[in-house]
């Protein structure tokens, strides 16, 4: 019996280390607050804590994010009214030493562009973007954290990368930082 329970706690501590930094992110994206996500990814892990294992142990990350989720819709609703999803999710770029500064700064001025074209999609297909590219879920866990089908998880990525391209594609500068023109 004590070497289950010992299992166990490792197990959770395991999922706790793999998982805790996703779920902020994820959380504070849908609460405003990095408090709230803090307290709604808390509350995550206990209702792991009291879970059969054997019943989360084949989907795991999809069980905590719909959890996750749950909470922090259920936290949003109370503490203020409905809101944009914020696209600074306090996580920066990490520098790479060594890395030419010019390359840098275009590698950010890129990501702060798309970050911004993914703000101006509907809600939906944000969600499904985020937790595709950023937290590297399957198609089968955002349906299981999202409640839509897997059909509609793939047409709702699908079209936000159709209209991010189109977006990106038509606010191109007209110059690049090396001079090099694309208008010709």
């Amino acid at each position: 019996m004590a070497s289950t329970t010992k299992a166990r706690r490792e197990w959770i501590g395991s999922a706790i280390d793999q998982y805790q930094g996703r779920l902020i992110r994820f959380a504070s994206r849908i609460t405003g607050d990095v408090e709230s996500a803090r307290d709604v990814v808390q509350d995550t892990f206990l209702r792991l804590c009291r879970e059969d294992l054997d019943r989360v142990r084949d989907h795991l990350p999809a069980w905590l994010f719909r959890v996750c989720r749950n909470r922090a819709l259920d936290v949003r609703k109370k503490e203020r009214p409905l809101q944009a999803l914020d696209d600074d999710d306090g996580t920066s770029a990490v520098e790479e030493p060594g890395a030419d500064p010019h390359a840098r700064l275009e590698k950010g001025d890129d990501a702060r562009r798309l970050l911004a074209a993914v703000g101006t999609l509907p809600a939906a297909q944000q969600e499904a973007l985020r937790l595709r590219f950023q937290e590297e879920l399957s198609y089968k866990e955002i349906s299981a954290v999202t409640g839509h089908s897997i059909g509609s998880v793939g047409f709702l990525i699908h079209a936000g990368i159709k209209q991010l391209r189109e977006r990106l594609v038509h606010d191109e500068p007209a110059v690049r930082p090396e001079g090099e023109r694309t208008d010709v």
